[in-house]
Order: C-alpha cells, then structure tokens, then sequence
C-alpha cells in the first residue's frame, strides 16, 4: 500500500527529467470539446478558463449511456479534465484489465454534471456522477496529496511516459490504480486496480448504480427524475467547502463531548450513529506520522501499533480522525470488557501478546483535518462525505455508517443488536474542540455515567476482606465532588478483590465530598479521587442520588477531573414535525403487509360470485350491491367488465393508488349504468360512510363537505358508488412537509381558500391532447384515439422534455388513459396555482414558437386541427384531472399509467385496461412512487441560473 512520506520530492527528483508543459492557452486545449456541442441544445458547461486551483487534484467518474453504456473517468491537471471512456467500468480485481480510450478534455465544471444530453447532440444519453473525489499520483509509493504542483508536474510526466499511477480517493474507486497505454491504438489504454487493500474480487463495482452526488440512477434519468439543481451538495474541492481554512495539524486537539438525552428522536436536520463501546481517540496522521490521543490528551501511541500502521498507510499528507478504538467479542459487538485486557499496557511484551490475542480496530466518525487544511469549522454533514472519501478502510481502520434523519427506527435497531445506544449530531454543526454541546446528543439503551471512587464501605459475610460498596462522587457546578450515592451491585470477585487493593494504596483520612454526607457512608474508607468507575441506574432521585447502581466496570481512559454528572437536554422539538408527517403517511395505520393481507381478503370475498356482498375491510362493512352489471360493455378481445371487475382492480392496485390519492379533494364521476348510460359528477357528499375522511372546502360561495380517499375501505367503496375515473386536486389538505408556511383553514371565503394550502399546488402540470382526427369522427366530435395522433403527441412531450431537462426540472410522464399525455413536474409548494400556470404557459410558448406547425395553445378548436393541444389552464384550483392508475371511463376500460420516457414510443394506451395494469405494475413497480421526493425548489432554480 503507497504511504505518505515526509517529501515526495527526493523519490520524485530519481525519475526521469520532467518534462515541461508546452505552453498553450486553456482555451485551444478545450476547443475539440467546445466543436462537438451546440450548447442551444444541450445543459453541458461549456468550455471556462479553467482554474489552477488549490489543494489535492481532483477526479469524476461519469456513467454515461449514450449510443453505448460507459464510464467516463476524468482526471483534472493543468486546469481541465483528462478524459478516459471505459465501456466496461472499474473493477476491484487486478485480474480484470478495462480498456479506456483516451477523449478530449472536459471542462472543469463538467465534474459536477448530471443530465440528460439530447438526443442528436453528441453523446446523447443519460449522465450521472457515478463517483468522485481527490487523487495523488503514487509511482513507487510516494504521495503527493500536499503539494498540487509536484502532483501535477507527475502526472505530465506519466503522460508522456504511457503509464500513470494514481491514488484515488472516492466513495467507489479507493486506494491505487494505473492507466497504461497499449499499442493497439493512439488513444488504446488499460485501467487495473492495483494490489492492496482496496482490492475486493467478490465486489462489483457497477452493480452499485447510483450518483454519489444525487442518489439517482441511469434509470431514474430515463424515468424523468432529475437531479435537484438547488440542492446543497458536498463540494470536491476541499477549499470550497464552507468553513475550511488552511492551517497545521493541532498538536493537542480536543475532543468534542456529546450532551445526553432522555429518548430517541427522529429530525431530517439531524445525522444518526451507533455509540461504541471502546475508548474515544484523535488519531493525527501527518507524513506517514502517526500520533493516537485519549480523550483527556494522554498519547497513547505505543500501547496500539497495528493501528499507527494502519493509519500511517491512509492516503493523506495530512489527516485528523476523531473515532473510538474498539475490541469485538464472540458475536463481533463491540465490548469494552474485551478492550479492557489490553487497556494501560506498557511493556513491549504485553503490547506483543495483547496485539494478536486481543486486536483492536479504529472506527473515525469525524474528520477535523486533511492535507493542511483545518475542517473543524465546516458543517458536520460536509465532514462526513469528505470521511467517507478520504479514509481507505481496512482490517484495522474502518469508518461509522451514519443513519439518516429516522432516529427512532435507528435506535430500536442498535439496541437489538447490543450496542450502548446512539449519538445523534446536528447536520449543520460545526466541531467544538473540548467543549461538550447540545449539537451532539448521546441517547443510550441503559442508563450510565461515570462516577469519582471517594471512599469504600466496609463489607460483611463474604465481602468481609474487601468492601460493601463504592461511596460514589460527581461535580454538579465547579470543581466540587458531591455525594452521588453508593453501589454494591455488579462486583464479580476478581473485580473486588482488584478494587480492594487498588484503593487500599490511596487510602486517606478526610472525604474529598463537599456537603453533608448520609449517615450510611459515616464509617467509610476515604480515598483520593482519581479513580472513576462506570455504573449503571434506574434515575436519579430527588436529593440527587442514584436509584438502583449497578457497577459495570473501572474506566481508567477517564480522568477524574473530567467527570461531573451528564446534562439532560430535551430531544430536538422537530422530531414532532417529522413523527406527525410519518403518522400521516399513506401506510399510516398499518404496513404493507396489513394492507396486502386486507387485498388478499377482499379478494377471497369478490370470488365468491354472489351479487351481492357484505365486503368485511378494514373492520367495517360495505354493502356491496350489483356486482355483475356491466360497467364496460365488450369490445373486440375483450369480455365485458363489470362492477366486480372494477372494485377488484382497485383492490390489486390499491398500494399504488392510495398514495396518489392521499390527501387530495376528489371529484366523483359515477356511471351508475356503466360508461352507456348517464353520468353524473359529485364534488360534496354529506352522508358518506364514516370511514371516509371529510374536508370542509369553501366552493361555489358557501362552505361544503369534500372527501377525501385515504384508506381501503374508502377506495372500495368508490367502486360500489360506480367512480369510473378518480379525479383529484392537484393540491393537498396536509402540509407536510413543505406547506407548514400555509393556512389549513379551507373554509368561510373566497379569500380563505385562496390563502390556503388548497391554493398551492404540488406539480406543474402540462396536458398535451391531440387534435389529429382519425377520420371517423361524427360532425363536432373530438377526436378519437388513433396512432397517428399518438406518435405527434409523443413526439411533443419528448421535445417538452428537452426544455425540461434544460432546465434540471424532474419529470413525470403518464398516458391520460384517453388519448393524450400528462405530464409531472413535482414542486415545493411556495407559489400559487397563478404562478404555477404562468410557469406553464412560458414552457408552452417556448414549444409553440419552436414548433409552430404541431403544438397550439389555441382556444378554438377549430383552430387546433391537426395540431397538439398544450393546454396549460389544468393548473387550476377549479380543474380536476384522473389521477395516476384511474380507470377511464371509456371503451376498454383504460387505465391512466405512468410510463418510463424511454418507453413512450414502444406503448399505446390501449395496452393498459383495468385487466392489464395490475400485472404491469407487479413487473415495473410504482414508477411514481417517490415522486413527492423529486420536488425542486422553482426559487432556488430561477436564482441559480
């Protein structure tokens, strides 16, 4: 494994002369790049000046689906981005040679590019960043992470030569690789993993598919999920991540201490991680230098040499860790009964013995320096990406896995598996060297603390030669100890036999407690106070005395003047927010399984036969009445379908479309007599079951009673009543979690609604209808579904798509289950229906002029002829519009179905009945399952741009 050294000039100064970078401007070494894009088109950066920069060079790789699926690995040197195609990507086994072709130079900016290329550009496709990082040249082992300009002159140098050899430091690709020319071609390079400990032949590389910078997928682009342009991101570069500043490694860091806490709590504002049980270390690293010190300051250095190798072999001219040494037991928890056998050990031979008998791992949880650059005042979730970057993990040197935002969860899950309970820490908090403070918050599974041995009670029967109990000291305000208490529980005989004579040689004769003492402690043995025991109690008391002590055990890694009895700080008040949202989710009340054993149920029941049916769901009863009428009559390859196939389908498809229909207003469309008979819709309904939710909504001038359909027993029912098409708000009745800043009031006025959350929608939604007659159409008749009319409405939702891609705004695609398409732009809801529709018919106008012979905005219909109809006025309070899966009440029974946009060409919406779709679904799952997930923030967009 390459090791940093003190200079990597001398090693450098043995190879062969260097050679000189011709001069040339940035520009001419970009214009090959600049040539093969229309940047009109295309979301690419566009050739920059470049910048010389500061700190370690950096790289990207890019998954690229283009004609052909590849990784794209670019490293920056002289201000641009030296590119390398690989078709097959990285692997971890030095079996395995890639062939990379070497391309012309990228832009700087292009590190951080994710998008969709269009198609006819070059290199038309999906891209995301499917790693990234910082990197040093390592032939013959030297680093050169420290110093930019002696890595940049190597890797020139290696350039000419046809081999480079690079250290990466990345979330995929770690440790050292090469490049090497071959002679098959100008441009025919090969990409191999070196040996060490990065290798991993089990591992496959490209199986692990999502962006480091967005979490999405090639698939997700291709879906229309892109990423979010106003989300903060980690930067590469560490000079501008916010805070950092250049200076020494410390040569005496403190230790930041965490606050505790009394439960569990769930905050998307906070980070969540397993609390060790081991000994909390800051391990510096400077030039293969390696320095381990305990929490109080006390190097520590010798007593653990696997670990100073260890981390004398992490990539890094310098380097900062803040993390626990740990011993594992027999179920490979971490266990400070094991660690204590080699704690405190001086003598070379025991160090020796305890290395193999009783070895150690160093867990980091934090980064507070790398390569002379102080991160202590950065924001903890930037340390934490750049930990996870930078630390290459091995047997000895490993790092914490965080949990993100679900404390509750996290906790249940480390108290099952043994660990002392969990730290959680402000995502935006910075490092308070030798300060303990409430942006960290330490919750554990038992209660403990450490205490101040002052004194020992005398013991009888069996105790007689050792003690009765441990007279327990804590500080409270200042440096005073007082009374905490005694504990007689939880001593084995070694342990008091250890004790016994350990304080026998610190015996004294006055209390070191300040106060008045109980009368149980007046005979005690005194001793000095520097001996602090862990112990484990049900509370404290009202005098400030411990309930029911347990002793666990001696920690000599404490100093006693550090001990004073832990603050309880009050969970975060958020975790109220974020538990109301997760009680309010769609699965409130009951998990997948509940609902999939209500399906299966209900199912059983319809297959009965019977015309009738008390359907028992969800603890109520629906009278189920007519179910063999014919709901849609035959058509060519199809029976008729009735009201039973109706109320099935909801049943199958219900976990996919309860979740679209949460929340929102609907508007009935009931077919008592099926799709040829009359019709009728229905906004209010006073005398609904009592499982379904109602909503007061100010409409039509006075206050009325919506529903809303947020359970199965709901849903059900609106089969019975003969809903053909589910129509529902494009806004919701809950706020969260983005509509806190918006009145629930929905109620007494115009003006009331108009303030209200029903006013802010959470999509920009664009209906694209064809007005491309097939030719049977009676007089005034809109047109029927033809393929013509279809292929032109696709083609017009994928130039939509370009402009939306444009402008890095995810999208959502679905037929209309008649003859158009919807389309999704999921928003935070900061801007009114007003907004929203203006937002609309700007996009619209674009298409319009661009394609003025095949997309109008026209309100005269005859003025649409041949032409598809945007029609932007759907993003309105007053519209409503079939909901993802409804069922349409047309021949067929069609449903309307999220697509992939890569498959619009392929599909006709006829292919998708209230037949088919359920069998769609289980192959594709829920494509619109996270799109609530994929909103943007149109303000920070427009800002950005």
């Amino acid at each position: 494994m390459p090791r940093a050294r003190k200079s990597a000039s001398a090693k450098v100064a043995k190879q062969p002369a260097r050679t000189k970078a011709a001069p040339r401007k940035r520009k001419s070494a970009l214009s090959a790049y600049d040539e093969k894009r229309d940047f009109d088109r295309t979301s690419e950066p566009s050739a920059s000046a470049g910048a010389t920069g500061e700190g370690p060079l950096t790289f990207v790789v890019q998954k690229h689906d283009a004609t052909a699926l590849h990784y794209d690995v670019r490293l920056e040197w002289d201000g641009v981005l030296k590119s390398w195609p690989v078709p097959r990507g990285p692997s971890l086994d030095p079996a395995q040679k890639r062939l990379a072709v070497m391309t012309e130079d990228h832009p700087l900016d292009y590190a951080s590019f994710e998008g969709v290329i269009p198609k006819g550009e070059y290199g038309g496709g999906e891209v995301i960043v499917w790693d990234h990082g910082t990197y040093s040249p390592d032939e013959a082992g030297v680093l050169s992470f420290g110093d930019r300009d002696e890595a940049e002159q190597r890797m020139r140098d290696g350039l000419v030569a046809g081999k480079l050899s690079v250290q990466f430091r990345g979330h995929k690709l770690k440790g050292s690789w090469t490049l090497v020319k071959t002679s098959q071609s100008e441009n025919s390079w090969l990409l191999i993993k070196h040996q060490d400990a990065a290798v991993d032949t089990e591992r496959e590389l490209i199986d692990e598919g999502a962006s480091v910078i967005s979490g999405l997928t090639v698939e997700d682009l291709r879906a229309g999920l892109l990423p979010d342009r106003s989300r903060a991101t980690t930067p590469v570069r560490i000079v501008e991540l916010p805070g950092v500043r250049r200076t020494r490694l410390p040569k005496k860091p403190e230790a930041m201490l965490a606050t505790a806490t009394n439960e569990a709590f769930t905050s998307a504002d906070w980070l969540f991680e397993p609390k060790l049980d081991g000994i909390r270390v800051l391990a510096s690293v400077e030039d293969g230098e390696v320095v381990l010190r305990s929490r109080s300051g006390r190097a520590i250095t010798d007593q653990y040499p696997s670990l100073v190798e260890a981390l004398a072999g992490q990539p890094a001219h310098s380097l900062l860790l803040d993390g626990e040494i740990v011993a594992l037991d027999g179920q490979g928890r971490p266990s400070f009964e094991v660690l204590q056998r080699r704690m405190n050990l001086l003598g070379t031979h025991d160090i020796a013995h305890a290395e193999s008998s009783v070895p150690v791992i160093f867990f980091a949880f934090d980064l507070l320096h790398l390569d002379g650059y102080d991160l202590r005042y950065v924001p903890l979730q930037h340390r934490k990406q750049m930990l996870l970057r930078s630390v290459l993990p091995t047997s000895r040197v490993q790092v914490v896995d965080h949990i993100e935002t679900d404390g509750e969860v996290a906790f249940e899950a480390v108290k099952q598996l043994g660990f002392e309970g969990l730290v959680a820490k402000r995502r935006e908090s910075t490092y308070e060297a030798g300060k303990r403070s409430r942006n960290w918050l330490k919750i554990k599974a038992k209660l403990t603390d450490e205490f101040v041995v002052c004194g020992f009670t005398t013991g009888n029967g069996a105790r007689a030669a050792t003690f009765g109990s441990l007279v327990l000291g804590t500080r409270i305000d200042g440096d005073q100890l007082v009374h905490a208490g005694q504990v007689g529980g939880g001593f084995d005989d070694r342990t008091l036999d250890q004790l016994r004579t350990r304080l026998g040689k610190v015996t004294r004769k006055t209390s070191p407690l300040s106060g008045e003492l109980p009368p149980e402690v007046a005979g005690a043995t005194w001793v000095r106070p520097n001996t602090v025991v862990e112990v484990e109690f049900a509370q404290w008391t009202g005098e400030g005395h411990l309930r029911a002590p347990v002793f666990l055990r001696v920690r000599d890694d404490k100093d006693a003047k550090d001990v004073r009895r832990a603050e309880v700080s009050a969970p975060p008040a958020t975790s109220a927010e974020v538990s109301t949202a997760r009680a309010e989710s769609p699965n409130a009340g009951g998990g997948p399984d509940d609902l999939a054993s209500e399906i299966a149920s209900v199912l059983d029941q319809l297959d009965g036969g019977t015309k009738m049916l008390k359907l028992a769901v969800g603890g109520s009863q629906i009278n189920l009445t007519n179910l063999d009428k014919v709901m849609w009559p035959k058509i060519r390859g199809q029976r008729a379908l009735t009201k039973r196939d109706l109320i099935s389908y909801f049943a199958k498809v219900a976990p996919v479309l309860l979740p679209q229909l949460r929340d929102r207003p609907l508007t009935l469309t009931r077919y008592p007599n099926g799709i040829e008979g009359d019709y009728f819709y229905q906004k209010h309904y006073a005398d609904a079951p009592s499982f379904v939710e109602p909503v007061e909504v100010h409409a039509d001038g006075r206050d009325q009673q919506f529903m809303l359909c947020n359970n199965l027993e709901t849903l059900l029912w609106l089969g019975q009543v003969a809903d053909l098409a589910l129509h529902t708000s494009l806004a919701r009745v809950n706020p969260e979690p983005d509509g806190r800043a918006h009145s629930t009031d929905f109620t007494g006025s115009k003006e009331a609604i108009e303030a209200s959350l029903l006013n802010y929608p959470d999509f920009v939604l664009f209906d694209l209808d064809p007005y491309i007659y097939s030719g049977r159409e009676g007089a005034g008749e809109e047109p029927e579904l033809n393929r013509k009319a279809y292929r032109k409405t696709v083609a017009v939702a994928q130039w939509l798509k370009e402009l939306l891609d444009a402008a890095s705004l995810s999208s959502f695609v679905k037929t209309s289950g008649a003859t158009g398409l919807h389309i999704y732009v999921p928003v935070l809801r900061d801007f009114d229906y007003s907004v929203i529709r203006s937002i609309a018919e700007t996009l619209g106008g674009f298409l319009v002029r661009a394609h003025p012979r095949d997309v109008t905005m026209e309100w005269s219909i005859p003025k649409r002829a041949g032409k598809i109809f945007f029609d932007a006025n759907q993003n309105a309070r007053v519209k409503n519009l079939a909901s993802a899966y409804s069922p349409r009440a047309k021949p067929g029974a069609p449903v309307s179905m999220p697509l992939r946009w890569d498959e619009l060409d392929e599909v006709y919406p006829t292919d998708f009945t209230i037949l088919s779709a359920p069998a769609r679904i289980a192959e594709v799952g829920d494509l619109w399952a996270d799109i609530l997930d994929a909103k943007h923030d149109i303000e920070a967009l427009i800002d950005s741009a």
